[in-house]
């Protein structure tokens, strides 16, 4: 299944990090590189990177950093308000005719990422993560 995640990736965002993928029964995909001392054994499923969709992968903010930085499609870059309103939990007006699960973007950091279709960026910022808007 870490093969068919690589390839989802390289497709979705042109980039795939050298990690090993595992997809739970949920479909969520937890990542980890092996090393001596195994992380598995001390964070028990490896890094919550994301989610299979039925289109595509859906980041963690995790995962969009890991991917962002080498990323070649799929990323919006945002405004400072574009991203207080992002990290606030709302969804995002665009131009840009984009559609598909895309990265955002604010300077150097990535933000998560979110579902374009019909010039709106869904939000996916879990409740537990979001800041109170200015």
């Amino acid at each position: 299944m870490s093969k068919k995640v690589k390839e989802m990736l390289i497709g979705q965002y042109g980039y795939a990090p050298d990690l090993i993928f595992e997809v739970k029964a949920n479909r969520r995909i937890f990542a980890y590189k092996e090393c001596p001392f195994n992380p598995r054994v001390y964070t028990e499923k490896g890094l919550y990177f994301g989610k299979i969709e039925s289109d595509g992968i859906r980041l963690t903010i995790e995962g969009a950093f890991l991917v962002g930085p080498k990323a070649k499609r799929n990323i919006i870059e945002v405004s400072e308000d574009e991203a207080i309103q992002w990290l606030a939990g709302e969804d995002l007006k665009i131009k840009t005719p984009i559609k598909g699960w895309v990265i955002l973007k604010w300077g150097k950091y990535y933000l998560g990422c979110g579902k374009a279709r019909d010039g709106i960026i869904r939000n996916y910022v879990p409740k537990e993560r979001k800041i109170a808007p200015k």
